[in-house]
């Protein structure tokens, strides 16, 4: 690829469950960041995945939920990442395949229940990741606060944590990771709750945390993995 060819990304938003407004923008947002994007919600695209030697620099699943993939596209999936693919969750991506274990692992948590939509605080762990390393110590936002149905931390990097003392609400306590990353065999896992709302979407800070998460896990900017 030269330095004048835009990486190829995935947005897959297939949807059997609920299906949030906000998908349009997230997909426009991507496109916004300079990737050349294939948006779908047909599952037969995952089907054609042939591990790290697929087009796609990164698969994104952006909000989507309940099951979503045939068993020939889960097992694309799983070698894609596995062969060095980047994979990247937005927020409903952790209500996705509740009925494959793999995913679960994959993404490092699922969802479990989120209070009202409100302004909270998200307090950044990990100030040298690419996708925190431009926001305050202490960032303002408004969104859902996902609590999940378990702590990943100990099996992801913890990049930020909601502090459930500035909303209404959190159910998981003090230690609530937010968003994180992961390595899933030679391939890289991103994922950020956050991103509800369409308004997320033209959030210049929101925008640089996708930015960030999805070039990481693409490994874009950086040498190749021998």
């Amino acid at each position: 690829m030269s330095a004048t060819t835009p990486a190829r990304i995935l947005v897959y938003t297939r949807t059997t469950a609920y299906r949030h407004d906000s998908i349009p923008a997230g997909v426009a947002a991507v496109r916004a960041l300079g990737f050349d994007v294939d948006a779908t919600e047909d599952p037969a695209v995952l089907e054609e995945l042939e591990g790290p030697l697929s087009p796609y620099a990164a698969v994104v699943f952006l909000s989507t939920s309940g099951e979503v993939l045939t068993d020939v596209g889960r097992a694309r999936l799983s070698a894609y990442v596995e062969g060095g693919g980047g994979f990247v969750g937005v927020h409903a991506a952790a209500c996705t395949e509740y009925d494959w274990p793999y995913y679960g692992e994959l993404l490092g948590a699922r969802f479990a229940r989120h209070p009202d939509y409100q302004p909270g605080k998200a307090v950044i762990e990990d100030r040298e990741h690419p996708a925190t390393r431009h926001l305050p110590a202490v960032w303002e936002f408004t969104d859902e606060w996902y609590d999940f149905r378990a702590n990943p931390r100990g099996a992801v990097r913890v990049l930020a944590c909601a502090d459930e003392s500035s909303y209404d609400g959190g159910g998981m306590g003090a230690d609530h990771p937010l968003v994180w990353c992961r390595e899933q065999g030679a391939g890289r896992v991103f994922y950020t709750a956050l991103g509800h709302a369409s308004e997320a979407y033209d959030d210049a800070d929101f925008r640089a945390h996708l930015l960030g998460g999805i070039n990481w896990a693409a490994r874009l900017g950086e040498l190749p993995v021998l």
